[in-house]
């Protein structure tokens, strides 16, 4: 009997077995086609390393590079960040991915971490973020419309928040990108390209730099890029909408234009300028307003090495940026050598200025900060 019973239950699974399609090979489709390529193969696993080294001439007491984006210790060797990425790439229609982005070290997950996620309420972020996370969908329409929803870095500016897929040509950041513009964003952003020479960004988002809203309204941003020659690049971005905490009334606004001009090989031009205001933001309740100028030559060589130029200055006129009413310039020469197919060592000589005596010296301030940071990074 038990024996009558354990062939019934085989019998009964085989018959699921067979109505499911288990146990035997699916055979191709009328036209031949193979089957499906398992998801797991469709999914790829990238990571980023940099490491590096800083010194301020200065020797400030309190060992803090002033106004530093990420190079903020002083006399210090620092694991800058590790990243690993894994996604799932989109490119044709209805196709459907994702991607997200694990960041840790000392020097980027604390600054460029969004409030709500791995910030707290008082400010302060460790050394873990969670850089980028989002869903894609590509809607069949005209050559495929990409929708992203999640968290994702900013499409402003020249300089990057450096990852496997790209990196600056400058080991220190510059003062646009650290306080001209925001890191990152949260919420829904749609991508099309028009023609081969034109495509457009629309996006609505929580803000800058926040996974979760501080007030009841949204911000729009729109991104158009333009692709004249091989050789020239140019993007014109915008973002609107009140950021401060429970301000639903004060908009800001940013402007953020990009060009890019590769004249031969090995040599590229870049220039950044950005233009910022905030209703209400100060002193006084009046408007704030901000605004800089950065360039960028870069010369590379068939042997791995290069070498980058970048000038720029950043006047903060109301202080709401920096938290000092200054006019902020800067010089950075960057000598690179690439010493494999991964890895790169790099220097940044920078020497700093403001029309203030801003600075911290040991004994004092002055308005120059002079450094040097020497930096390697490594990608797979």
């Amino acid at each position: 009997m038990a024996a009558t019973g354990r062939r019934a239950c085989l019998a009964i699974l085989g018959l699921i077995a067979g109505w499911a399609g288990l146990g035997t090979p699916r055979p191709c489709d009328a036209q031949g086609a193979p089957p499906p390529t398992p998801w797991y193969q469709e999914v790829s696993l990238n990571g980023f390393l940099s490491s590096s080294y800083s010194y301020n001439f200065n020797r400030p007491g309190s060992g803090t590079n002033g106004f530093r984006v990420f190079d903020f210790d002083d006399n210090a060797f620092k694991v800058d960040v590790v990243e690993l990425a894994i996604q799932k790439s989109v490119s044709r229609p209805r196709d459907a991915g994702f991607r997200a982005d694990l960041a840790f070290g000392s020097s980027v997950p604390r600054v460029s971490a969004a409030s709500g996620l791995f910030r707290d309420g008082a400010g302060n972020a460790e050394d873990l973020d969670l850089q980028q996370a989002y869903a894609s969908y590509v809607v069949p329409l005209r050559s495929g419309l990409r929708l992203d929803l999640g968290k994702f870095v900013t499409p402003l500016g020249y300089e990057v928040i450096e990852g496997y897929d790209g990196w600056n040509d400058n080991a220190t950041r510059s003062f646009l990108f650290g306080y001209a513009i925001p890191f990152t964003h949260t919420g829904v952003r749609a991508a099309c390209a028009f023609s081969p020479r034109v495509s457009g960004t629309l996006m609505v988002v929580n803000g800058w730099d926040n996974a979760r809203d501080n007030n009841r309204e949204k911000s729009v941003g729109a991104q158009l890029a333009l692709t004249p020659s091989p050789a020239i690049s140019v993007l014109f971005s915008m973002m609107w909408g009140p950021e401060r905490t429970g301000n639903n009334s004060d908009p800001r606004t940013i402007l953020d234009g990009v060009a890019i001009w590769k004249p031969r090989e090995g040599l590229t031009i870049g220039v950044n300028g950005d233009w910022g205001s905030e209703q209400g933001a100060a002193g006084g309740g009046g408007d704030a307003r901000w605004s800089g100028l950065a360039g960028y030559v870069r010369v590379a060589r068939a042997t791995g090495c290069a070498l980058t130029l970048r000038g720029e200055v950043f006047e903060d006129r109301d202080g709401v940026r920096t938290g000092v009413d200054q006019t902020l310039a800067e010089l950075t020469l960057s000598p690179e050598k690439r010493l494999g197919e991964h890895m790169i060592v790099r220097a940044d000589l920078r020497v700093d200025h403001s029309n203030h005596d801003v600075f911290e010296e040991d004994g004092g301030t002055r308005d120059t900060q002079a450094t040097i940071l020497l930096n390697a990074l490594y990608s797979f």
